[in-house]
């Protein structure tokens, strides 16, 4: 690195408002840490009406409730979602959420994106 070129910042700052959404298997999401970053994991604000039935083999997912309210199916267990509620998804489990749901959702090593296995279900 040049002595003009100032060195990178030690940190990440995101403004939801600046992130373009996108629809992927959980619904509208905007990444607002993203595998590019470098950081040691990913922070997603997701927009969840309807979500595929899906699971990662790499990656545990933190999901924190912004807003709204609705279900998740988490292997054979389902449970409500509110407002204020966490759940801690561990790789491996086939999972979905429906509502009408905002989340913040941490995704832990990054590249959770190149991670998502879509399972076909006959149930919603």
């Amino acid at each position: 690195m040049s002595p003009t070129t100032p060195a990178p910042a030690p940190y990440i700052r995101r403004e939801l408002s600046e992130v373009k959404p996108w629809m992927e298997t959980c619904g509208q999401i905007r990444t607002l840490i993203e595998e590019r970053h470098q950081a040691a994991g990913e922070v997603h604000h997701l927009e969840i009406t309807d979500a595929k039935m899906h699971y990662h083999e790499r990656t545990d997912e933190f999901y924190y409730i912004l807003s709204g309210q609705g279900r998740m199916t988490l292997d054979d267990a389902e449970i409500e979602l509110h407002e204020g509620v966490t759940v801690y998804v561990p790789r491996g489990t086939r999972h979905r959420a429906w509502g009408n749901l905002k989340a913040l959702v941490i995704c832990i090593p990054r590249g959770v994106l190149h991670d998502v296995h879509e399972i076909e279900t006959d149930s919603p």
